[in-house]
């Protein structure tokens, strides 16, 4: 009796921790992926859908968009887990790195076969403004329209190229600053409710299919040194073979010799993407960079800093920057024959 005792007593104890360790380990069979609000929420479903449906189909994981009201949201969402892996602008990448324990691993390519974009100062086709200085020359008497503060092209880039070099503040410069995202940006733009706004290329790329009677309302005032393509992010605990499904699909996708390879280019041109190639956090040096030249810039000008605040700060900055400047030139040294 004890015999059988003991066995059953064994046979439940292996039960048990097979049942409770595969619940500590099972692999996710769904994922949340997340995708910034650089427009609106119907805009961006109906160029994403396809995609994450073929994601879902070759994968066989259930993919479920994940669109929040502004950058932050789906950041947020990654830390907490609730999304798993997203696309991001650069900017909201190193946050994504940095406090949602994300990690880079690939980056889109433009349908033009470029590996960047260009941030934009936008008017009105009928604005007597030509250029970023005549912005500035004239901001008391203009609205603004700003970028997520999370945006790359929106916010960061114009604000360190356009503002921080000219030691200006936005927020105190304009009669009046709103933030909003590329596509409100550039109807506001057509339709005369700002005077000035950040915008991308890509989002007047899309615009131009879009609703080209906008886009033949806006002119380009100023444009930015190219920035480098978006990011995709996973958060870094994903199951290895969870992972190896998702590079698997994306850096064949749309590739020629697919069954299917026409149909995904259409999908990836909808997107204004022709493919993917494998990436890591080293693509977010540059924009990092530009954080901290910002900062500096603003450390710099600030007038609730005293003079010994300043040098202390701006000492911290630079060590960052040396930091930062020695793994660049490692990895341009690496590029080279």
């Amino acid at each position: 009796m004890s015999k059988y005792f003991y066995s059953a007593i064994t046979g439940f104890f292996v039960f048990f921790n097979v049942l409770f360790s595969g619940a500590a380990y099972a692999e996710p069979q769904e994922l949340n992926f997340g995708i910034i609000n650089t427009e609106s929420s119907q805009n961006l479903k109906s160029a994403w859908t396809p995609f994450l449906d073929d994601m879902q189909k070759e994968t066989g994981l259930k993919i479920n968009a994940f669109f929040a009201s502004d950058y932050a949201g789906i950041i947020t969402a990654m830390q907490f887990n609730k999304v798993q892996i997203a696309w991001y602008g650069n900017v909201s990448a190193i946050l994504a790195v940095d406090r949602s324990d994300g990690e880079v691993f690939a980056q889109v390519i433009h349908s033009s076969g470029a590996g960047g974009y260009f941030s934009h100062l936008i008017v009105n086709k009928d604005s007597p403004l030509s250029n970023e200085k005549e912005v500035l020359a004239q901001a008391k008497s203009l609205t603004f329209g700003n970028g997520d503060p999370n945006s790359t092209s929106g916010f960061l880039v114009p604000g360190y190229y356009v503002f921080a070099t000219n030691n200006v503040d936005p927020k105190a410069i304009f009669k009046r600053t709103l933030n909003a995202n590329h596509e409100t940006n550039a109807l506001s733009v057509a339709n005369k409710q700002v005077d000035v706004a950040t915008c991308n290329s890509e989002v007047l790329e899309r615009l131009e299919k879009t609703n080209p009677e906008k886009r033949a309302q806006i002119k380009v005032v100023w444009t930015s040194p190219l920035i480098p393509s978006d990011p995709l992010v996973w958060r870094k605990d994903l199951p290895a073979d969870i992972k190896g499904k998702l590079r698997n699909f994306l850096f064949n996708y749309g590739q020629d010799g697919r069954p299917e390879a026409a149909r995904e280019k259409e999908i990836l041109k909808a997107l204004l993407w022709s493919h993917f190639r494998p990436s890591d956090n080293d693509q977010l040096l540059p924009i990092r960079q530009l954080e901290l030249f910002k900062e500096k810039s603003g450390v710099e000008t600030s007038a609730n800093l005293n003079a010994a605040e300043k040098q202390a700060r701006i000492k911290e900055i630079d060590d960052k920057l040396v930091v930062l400047n020695a793994r660049v030139e490692e990895l341009n040294r690496a590029k080279k024959p």
